[in-house]
């Protein structure tokens, strides 16, 4: 089956001390549902797979952070998250985007039924089926 767009392959990357940040992480998130991970081949990392609308770069290594784990800062890993976490949130911002708001549009057919706008059949109920 090939990914759809809205399904990420990402690396979250350590800072190399303190060592063993990865195993914890992998450990720490492995429980969570949708998120596949696995240890990358330096050690130093994590490459996460999952659906943009149910998980974020940005809110994976928010989580991480907040739990005491350090992540690369170096310029090019910044600036590889800076444009996932950019472009992770454009997306999910189009999908709520593209979602038909039901409450409206059945608000809207009350209305276009209560009112009399000329657009109505006056043929009886029993002559409408007669073929």
């Amino acid at each position: 089956m090939l990914p759809c767009d809205l399904e990420k392959s990402r690396e979250i990357v350590f800072h190399p001390l303190p060592a063993g940040q990865a195993e914890r992480a992998l450990a720490l998130l492995q429980g969570l549902d949708g998120l596949y991970i696995d240890i990358g081949a330096d050690g130093n990392c994590l490459l996460v797979r999952y659906h943009v609308c149910e998980y974020t770069l940005e809110g994976l290594e928010t989580a991480l952070a907040s739990q005491g784990f350090h992540l690369d800062n170096s310029l090019l890993v910044k600036l590889k998250r800076a444009l996932a976490y950019f472009c992770e949130s454009v997306q999910r911002k189009n999908v709520e985007a593209n979602e038909p708001d039901i409450k409206s549009q059945r608000a809207f057919m009350k209305v276009y039924d209560s009112h009399l706008h000329g657009d109505r059949d006056e043929t009886p109920e029993e002559w409408r089926d007669y073929k």
